[in-house]
């Protein structure tokens, strides 16, 4: 067998002159002040309405004892006096002082003359709280979306040269992982590969559809209660996703920029989704390859979503190429990752947050959003075996965490999506989330080191934001002008 040719020597971004005593992370601490309940939570939370002397509602007071979080939101057309009124956050305030559960300090307020009467009731996330109020869901200050869009990108960019090398070859050329660095191309700029591309496809596809309702106070509240999440149909149903997926995908498909060696699954899939057929017959129902997990990433991030519209559409985009149930699951539970990260989920915390929802998952076909793809299997076993697999590689990744191997070795080879799943987590949670390690470690395996290593950025990148991504990295990425559009659409304050 020939051996493998010596590769040119690689160019990298050059690193910016620092002061040697603030090369590394520093360690911060808040100041310390006033005790208070956490300001963010992934879960439902309860609720409570306060109306002014009119009876308007004006703001909303909100709980989750899980997360000992609570807050307030004030609606959008509420006026200036609703927004400085600070007897919620002392009535909260107060309430942790004494080290009341925050709920206790929710039924204290539904006692108060401000409480609309019989509005005390459980809202399934904060985003759907903040559609209520006719307010853009609050976006993390850190900007997680943008972090996670660069993480993703410049994962791939890294990985994409070391993806058709063996896991010997890639220390042989590039060293050891600590040390790797951005490879720089022949024009200057960080080029990324089609996984950026079909990430972008599908995040402009989900921009476009996946845009606030604005609806009267009782029908938003019905709303909300009754469907899970702002916005209601007609704005986000599965038949207008998979529309505007389809055509982003299709237009990636014929883009004359895709020409980054894409896989020919994601490529005749893309090429069957432009003729007239259901999209359950374009499908490479028996592929569970890596592209869809990627992608999946962006799903996560996407606000106005009910936990059951993030499930759905993380399982439609995958299947509209890759029709297996393992990369089904495993696209579920890459968006359910991101959102949780974006929304302070501490990475210790990952791994059993991932494993419960995988375990609420395993008997759940979404028919909804898949239609009749599993008709040729049982529909429960066909969802089943999915989840069972990519259960076995957080199983992996857990063992892997305790072992110190490469991704490679110790995940598996990262040609599935079950296997980059697997490989991300681990090298996001083996470098104790450190964005620029995750990154470097991810890229160590023995498979297509892109898809591992965008996964792992966008991880990383949607905990930390974007100041875990250097400005010299940020300023040569590819694609920047659509990463930032995006990001500022979901990242909105």
């Amino acid at each position: 067998m020939p051996s493998e040719a010596p590769a040119p020597g690689p160019r990298f971004v050059p690193r910016r002159p620092i002061n040697p005593r603030f090369a590394d992370d520093m360690a911060s601490s808040r100041v310390s002040g006033p005790a208070q309940y956490a300001s963010e939570t992934a879960r439902p939370v309860r609720y409570l309405a306060l109306a002014d002397e009119r009876g308007v509602v004006t703001t909303y007071v909100w709980a989750c004892d899980e997360d000992d979080a609570a807050g307030w939101i004030v609606r959008g057309d509420a006026g200036t006096r609703a927004r400085n009124d600070p007897r919620w956050m002392l009535a909260l305030r107060e309430g942790k002082a004494r080290g009341v559960a925050p709920t206790v300090v929710l039924a204290e307020l539904a006692a108060s003359p401000a409480a609309a009467p019989g509005s005390l009731t459980t809202a399934p996330s904060l985003a759907g709280l903040y559609g209520l109020a006719d307010l853009p869901p609050r976006a993390p200050r850190w900007r997680s979306a943008r972090g996670a869009l660069l993480g993703l990108a410049l994962g791939d960019a890294m990985g994409h040269p070391l993806s058709s090398l063996s896991l010997d070859r890639i220390g042989e050329v590039y060293g050891a992982w600590e040390s790797m660095e951005l490879p720089l191309s022949d024009d200057g700029t960080v080029r990324v590969s089609d996984q950026t591309q079909l990430s972008l496809a599908v995040g402009e596809a989900l921009a476009g559809v996946a845009v606030p309702a604005r609806l009267p106070e009782a029908e938003a509240r019905r709303a909300l209660t009754t469907r899970g999440a702002l916005p209601a149909p007609p704005w986000l149903t599965p038949p207008a996703v998979t529309t505007a997926l389809r055509t982003h995908l299709v237009r990636w498909r014929y883009a004359p920029d895709n020409d980054r060696s894409p896989g020919r699954t994601t490529l005749n899939a893309c090429e069957a989704l432009a003729s007239p057929v259901p999209w359950q017959e374009a499908t490479a129902a028996g592929s569970k390859g890596c592209a869809a997990v990627v992608r999946a990433a962006v799903v996560g991030l996407t606000p106005y979503l009910s936990a059951d519209q993030r499930s759905g559409i993380a399982q439609l985009q995958a299947a509209l190429t890759h029709g297996h149930p393992t990369a089904l699951a495993a696209s579920d539970l890459a968006a359910h990752a991101v959102h949780l990260l974006r929304h302070r989920c501490s990475p210790a915390d990952l791994l059993p947050e991932l494993r419960a929802h995988a375990e609420a998952s395993r008997h759940t076909y979404r028919a909804d959003w898949l239609g009749d793809l599993a008709t040729r299997a049982d529909a429960a076993s066909f969802t089943a075996m999915g989840w069972d697999e990519c259960v076995a590689a957080l199983d992996a990744a857990e063992t892997a965490l305790h072992g110190g191997a490469e991704p490679g070795r110790a995940v598996g080879a990262a040609w599935t999506s079950d296997d980059v799943l697997g490989g991300a987590l681990y090298a996001y949670l083996s470098t104790d989330a450190h964005p620029r390690y995750a990154l470097r470690r991810a890229c160590h395996t023995s498979g297509p080191s892109a898809a591992t290593a965008a996964l792992a950025g966008a991880l990383a990148g949607a905990h930390r934001g974007p100041s875990g991504w250097p400005p010299e990295w940020v300023a040569a990425v590819e694609y920047g002008d659509r990463l930032g559009a995006l990001a500022g659409a979901w990242d909105r304050d």
